[in-house]
């Protein structure tokens, strides 16, 4: 019974729980049971909460059985990403400098999904402050992929994406400032979905890059993803950001697209995000689902967006200069880490002693290219530049979605290469997410969902949607994942090796 409720999709489960055919503390159980057999090798939790998850799921039991009306996906368990603060639980953002921080304050979105009733299972583990494309810059170890122990599950979100798709929690939060949430998805075989920017509210998200950085799902399937997504989103006055607006109805729009039929629909195939650098097999099996996208009714269309080739430039000068402004406020003073030299402990020499103690070697990379391209006489050089850069990148975007309801590409040029693989070489390591920067960059939504393997290992494939028409990518991607199971005979991570339990 616990490996098969582990096993169950969120919305399988949720459907179990109302009918009342398995309880929501022994659905929890068994996810904890699950992550204390298997994470010992996966790694994807710097922190289970297993106290807080049964009691609440205790207290969805009871209210069930008290006739209350709750939420579809109330006493469905659900991790969350380390970089989202939670009320009690430890907060680190994967970094020494927070380390043992415990948050007095729930994120907007923790607070929607506590109301909910969706037992949190823990934190799951990340890149230092969300830096990174593989979830080797954890100052608390890296997180394996559950496909192959010795690969990355990519990153900075790797510890949401192994913990879906090692089958220790039905649903996860990540967040997503230049791919983190679609690429862990792509190496691992899990659906990601980064919203349209502001849909989602980022209060309580410790910043990386507050124009880019937005908060999604992590699941096993389409409609999983549309689930979770209704329930974080919609506006939020305590974020500036908010889009005052209603989210569009997502879980009609996955439900649509589960019936395999996209006639009438346009899909366009981005000439710049495939090609060179790209793996044959990676290419393979997009050229493959396109031809299932046609079959089912689509009108595939190629469309270019040629300012894309300076996305990742654009994207690594205007990323690390906020990054720089907003980790400027660990500094040993007000809380977290304080490094007192011994001699002479100024208040300057405290802040220089802490941060350079507390942050992981690509946190002060990063940090140091910000501050140099905000600096006098370099910003309108780099920053400036940049900026305009990406005005370009949104004018692409808007010509083709003139030609096209969503846009198509493979999520990222391969699958997950080998631990420390690329560790040396930086610009290699940021090549990774060449095809989900510009979504990031003009604030339009992405979704990532597994179309195959290649030499054993997931491979993933993107639809790209205007901002505020994150309907349209579940429409599309929940139509492809039908085709594509009808041709597995089941969801790919069927295909997955068993991990060994202790």
């Amino acid at each position: 019974m616990t490996a098969d409720l582990t096993r169950l999709s969120a919305a399988d489960l949720a459907d179990r729980l109302a009918a009342g055919e398995v309880s929501s503390v022994e659905a929890t159980q068994a996810h904890l049971d699950r992550i204390a057999a298997v994470d010992g090798a996966v790694h994807a939790f710097l922190h289970v909460s297993a106290h807080e998850a049964l009691a609440t799921a205790a207290d969805v039991d009871a209210r069930r059985a008290a006739g209350e009306d709750l939420h579809a996906l109330a006493g469905v368990p659900i991790a969350v990403k380390d970089v989202v603060v939670t009320k009690g639980l430890p907060t680190t953002a994967g970094s020494k400098i927070l380390e043992g921080w415990v948050p007095p304050y729930d994120a907007t979105l923790v607070e929607r999904i506590k109301a909910a009733g969706l037992p949190i299972l823990g934190k799951t583990n990340m890149d230092e402050f969300a830096m990174g494309s593989s979830t080797e810059h954890s100052a608390y170890g890296n997180t394996h992929n559950p496909w192959d122990l010795d690969r990355i599950p990519g990153g900075s979100g790797g510890g949401s994406a192994a913990a879906v798709a090692a089958f220790e929690a039905p649903l996860a939060i990540g967040t997503d400032t230049g791919g983190s949430i679609r690429q862990p998805g792509a190496v691992t075989g899990t659906v990601g979905v980064k919203p349209t920017y502001g849909s989602v509210s980022r209060y309580g998200l410790i910043a990386m890059a507050s124009s880019l950085d937005q908060a999604g799902p992590v699941t096993r399937t389409v409609l999983d993803s549309a689930l979770l997504h209704e329930l974080i989103g919609g506006h939020d006055p305590l974020d500036s950001t908010s889009i005052p607006e209603p989210l569009p109805p997502l879980v009609e729009a996955a439900r649509q697209g589960a019936t395999g039929d996209l006639t009438g629909v346009r899909v366009g195939v981005i000439r710049e995000l495939q090609g060179e650098g790209y793996q044959p097999g990676v290419l393979a099996r997009f050229h493959e689902s396109l031809d299932l996208l046609r079959a089912a009714g689509a009108e595939i269309v190629e469309v270019s967006c040629p300012h894309f080739e300076y996305a990742l430039g654009a994207y690594y000068l205007i990323m690390p200069s906020e990054a720089s402004s907003n980790l400027a406020k660990f500094d040993g003073m007000r809380f977290g880490l304080r490094v007192v030299p011994e001699d002479n402990p100024t208040a300057e020499r405290v802040m220089a002693a802490t941060r350079g103690q507390g942050f992981g070697d690509e946190v002060k990379r990063r940090i140091i290219l910000g501050t140099y391209a905000l600096s006098a006489g370099y910003y309108d050089a780099y920053y400036g530049s940049a900026q305009k850069v990406r005005t370009l990148i949104q004018r692409d975007f808007d010509a083709a979605f003139a030609q096209a309801d969503v846009l198509v590409s493979p999520t990222a040029p391969t699958t997950a290469f080998k631990l420390g693989e690329k560790l040396d070489d930086p610009l290699a390591m940021y090549l990774n997410d060449v095809a989900t920067i510009p979504a990031n960059l003009a604030g339009v939504p992405g979704l990532s969902l597994p179309n195959g393997l290649d030499d054993g290992l997931p491979v993933g494939f993107q639809v790209l949607a205007p901002a505020k028409a994150d309907d349209r990518l579940y429409r599309v991607g929940a139509a492809l994942e039908t085709l594509l199971e009808k041709e597995w005979g089941g969801p790919l991570l069927a295909q997955a090796p068993e991990l060994e339990t202790r």
